[in-house]
């Protein structure tokens, strides 16, 4: 499996599999996961993207995606993760009500 490229060509760090690994995120949906990978390395916390269970050779994209850290990164991540999901607007504000005035009668 290739090393993941950042943009400038240098391969992304991965966790050592022999380290001890810890789930902090998962998701059905793929680009939320990667948003959230971004967020991870952006504050240099070293993480692994992958598939959930479902046989991927037979349904990929199905099964969802996990984000693995090392142990010790665990606990910065999650927070990391929260404080992000509370400055995320809810779909009720991102939602506008607008008034609708009607048209006055047109003068006789």
């Amino acid at each position: 499996m290739a090393e993941p490229v950042n943009p400038t060509g240098e391969p992304q760090p991965r966790p050592d599999p022999n380290e001890k690994l810890v789930k902090v995120f998962d998701s059905e949906d793929e680009p939320e996961a990667m948003v959230v990978k971004g967020l991870l390395d952006s504050a240099s916390i070293d993480s692994d993207l992958t598939a959930a269970a479902m046989v991927q050779d037979m349904f990929p994209g199905l099964g969802g995606m996990i984000i693995l850290v090392r142990q010790e990164d665990a606990e910065q991540a999650r927070r990391l993760i929260a404080e992000q999901r509370r400055t995320l607007p809810s779909d009720e504000e991102e939602t506008a009500e607008i008034e609708i005035i009607e048209e006055p009668p047109p003068k006789p």
